[in-house]
């Protein structure tokens, strides 16, 4: 008789530290504790927000460390304290890694601003590897229609455009505009067709109008070869524009595209300003909102939709072992959309 060998590491992708770059090593396979779940990793996006770990520019984050928040897999241990998720359940993580549950916001239901909200792959390792620990709350089920690898990136760009549209005001019929033809616009694109609004493609030259078309765009814009805002306007105004592509410059060039009431929806992450003169504001009535990703109740809304209206994020998949050629290729901007590991 044979006893099976019972594994006690697993492969990682870390960062030694910020701006060391991106290691596959072998780490102890880490045990849930009380309030926490242990998920065998079976797909993780690569997202651009990664870099803030792999550069290092989020304050205090603790190395090593894994990234990763677009984490799809199976639950295979279970802490104590923890009933609602068993072993075996298909389980995913986004962004929102986690919240404490007492601050101001979460007694009021806010946990997405959760002044002490944690972080996947920031506040504590990600799914670059092949075991993660996450707390319970963080947890999603993942629908199965959805494959592993088409569930990863709906947990991060997929909640992200999904949630901000939905909240965004605008109803069916609405001239809803998304710049950016990328790993948010892309999947914008296709929500903002599935809740029924007129949609108009806002990208830079004419080789991505055959793709905005297929996406669900009825107009695309052309911003290299005409002024988007003047063209927004000649459709009768945005109800909404919601600006994907991180380009502060671009975003305030559309401001007088909006129609009455119009809201830019600003999802792409800049750091410069944007520019607005308050007149542009106050004639029309209209607004500049950001928006963060959501809760995992709203991931979990995210991935029903998606299943049921078949949006799905083009990816590329790369094996965990080829981590750092996978997030190279993401920060290229040649990727297609959204990079996905597979374990």
């Amino acid at each position: 008789m044979t006893t099976a060998t019972v594994r006690t590491t697993m492969k990682a992708a870390q960062v030694a530290r910020g701006g060391s770059g991106l290691e596959v090593v072998e780490r102890s396979i880490p045990t849930a504790g009380a309030g926490e779940v242990r998920i065998r990793v079976l797909a993780c996006g690569v997202c651009h927000s990664d870099a803030l770990v792999v550069d290092g520019s989020w304050p205090g984050i603790a190395y090593p460390r894994v990234p990763g928040h677009e984490v799809a897999g199976i639950v295979d241990q279970v802490g104590s304290g923890v009933l609602q998720w068993r072993e075996g359940q298909r389980v995913g993580v986004g962004w929102h890694g986690g919240h404490d549950g007492t601050c101001r916001e979460c007694r009021r239901g806010d946990f997405r601003n959760c002044r002490n909200e944690k972080i996947a792959g920031i506040s504590y390792d990600g799914g670059y590897q092949e075991y993660m620990v996450a707390p319970a709350e963080a947890l999603v089920p993942i629908p199965d229609g959805l494959s592993d690898a088409d569930a990863a990136p709906l947990l991060c760009a997929g909640i992200t455009t999904y949630n901000a549209l939905r909240h965004s005001g605008a109803l069916p019929g609405d001239l809803v505009a998304v710049q950016g033809i990328g790993g948010l616009g892309h999947l914008g694109i296709q929500f903002a067709n599935r809740f029924g609004y007129q949609v108009a493609a806002i990208g830079r030259g004419p080789e991505n109008a055959a793709l905005a078309k297929k996406l669900g765009a009825a107009v695309y814009i052309d911003s290299k070869a005409t002024d988007p805002a003047a063209e927004l306007q000649e459709l009768g105004g945005a109800r909404v524009i919601m600006a994907t592509a991180p380009n502060s410059k671009a975003m305030s060039g559309l401001i007088n595209g909006l129609g009455p009431n119009g809201k830019l929806l600003v999802i792409g992450a800049a750091f410069d300003p944007i520019e607005v003169a308050p007149v542009q504001l106050i004639v029309g009535s209209k607004t500049i909102q950001g928006w963060a990703a959501g809760t995992p109740a709203d991931s979990e809304d995210t991935l029903r939709f998606a299943e049921l209206s078949g949006v799905r994020a083009m990816i590329e998949t790369y094996p965990m072992e080829k981590a750092a050629e996978a997030y190279a290729r993401m920060m290229s901007g040649k990727a297609e959309f959204r990079v996905v590991l597979t374990m």
